[in-house]
């Protein structure tokens, strides 16, 4: 069910929560509630955005076409997170497509919201540079990684991720399922090494797979091999 931005929890994990309760309300009476289906485009890239999009459930992938085609992932965008923020502060054109990879919620708030925020709330304009921030720190990390550790590495690195901050179900399955080239595209290589080394993973006792789901069977030994021990 759709509900007013005050009193939504949803917000406390983003820089809506330094928003003051009138600049709340008015976020409420103008923002559009959605829900979009698996595989459904909620942006493409070179879009020019109108608003941006706060996620109220599920995952959306953020990534980037390469000059050969082929899709970068360079972010999974969960629950409580604003996507689109950085284009449209900047009046941009959108530097990533956003995805659903599960059925999702989101509410879409206009751009002139926003805006007219960042200039009479100082401390909503600091939560927001915050925000940029920890993206910035965490593209840092990815270029660190592609540069610096194995595909194997990065693939076992990709998997505690995904347990880290999904969770597994009463099975023990990670409750977010991506397809081997998703996980490829994560990482940074060709979709038949990926399954090759997930392959590898399971004889070796790191993973377990029930057809689509899969299980870390083994997660201190991942672990070290992600840090290259």
């Amino acid at each position: 069910m759709e509900s007013r931005c005050e009193n939504c929890i949803v917000r406390q994990f983003n820089s809506l929560r330094a928003m003051n309760k009138e600049e709340l309300k008015k976020v409420s009476d103008s923002k559009i509630y959605k829900t979009v289906k698996k595989g459904d485009i909620i942006f493409k890239e070179g879009d020019r955005l109108n608003g941006v999009y706060c996620v109220r459930s599920g995952v959306s992938k953020l990534a980037k076409l390469s000059p050969n085609g082929k899709d970068q992932i360079v972010k999974l965008a969960s629950k409580g997170e604003v996507i689109g923020q950085r284009s449209v502060i900047a009046e941009e054109k959108v530097n990533l497509s956003a995805t659903a990879i599960s059925d999702m919620e989101v509410c879409f708030i206009p751009k002139d919201d926003i805006v007219n925020t960042l200039h009479n709330n100082p401390n909503f304009s600091l939560e927001v540079l915050r925000h940029m921030a920890h993206d910035l720190k965490e593209a840092d990390d990815v270029i660190v990684n592609m540069s610096q550790k194995t595909v194997k590495q990065r693939i076992a690195e990709a998997f505690l991720y995904l347990s880290k901050n999904f969770g597994e179900d009463n099975e023990g399955f990670l409750i977010l399922t991506l397809s081997r080239e998703d996980i490829a595209n994560v990482v940074g290589t060709a979709t038949e090494s990926c399954i090759r080394i997930i392959s590898e993973f399971k004889k070796e006792g790191l993973l377990k797979a029930s057809g689509k789901k899969i299980s870390i069977t083994n997660p201190k030994k991942l672990q070290e091999l992600a840090d290259g021990f």
